[in-house]
């Protein structure tokens, strides 16, 4: 089962800005999250039910770093539909 350890971070860009506004966060995980289980992390540790989340895989890309080639580990990526009248506060910018 997932913990809140699983949840590496709360992405920042400007998509994910202007997805904020509409009640949506988007959270980089670590690969063995499910959608169920990270609905389960938010019910826990936030005190709020998910409306809907969505998933995607981010695979690591293959990057070179003193000519020595190495891989950026594989993540999961979800947009988390919040209610309406849902805020956290430690999350919002």
């Amino acid at each position: 089962m997932a913990n809140i350890t699983d949840i590496k971070a709360i992405i920042y860009t400007e998509k994910s800005l202007n997805l904020q506004e509409e009640g949506v966060i988007v959270v980089q995980t670590s690969t063995r999250v499910t959608k169920n289980s990270l609905k389960e992390i938010f019910r826990e540790y936030f005190g709020i039910k998910p409306l809907r989340v969505n998933s995607m895989r981010v695979r690591g890309k293959v990057k070179r770093f003193k000519g020595v080639e190495g891989k950026r580990a594989d993540s999961k990526k979800f947009y988390v539909k919040l209610p309406e009248d849902a805020k956290i506060e430690s999350l919002s910018v």
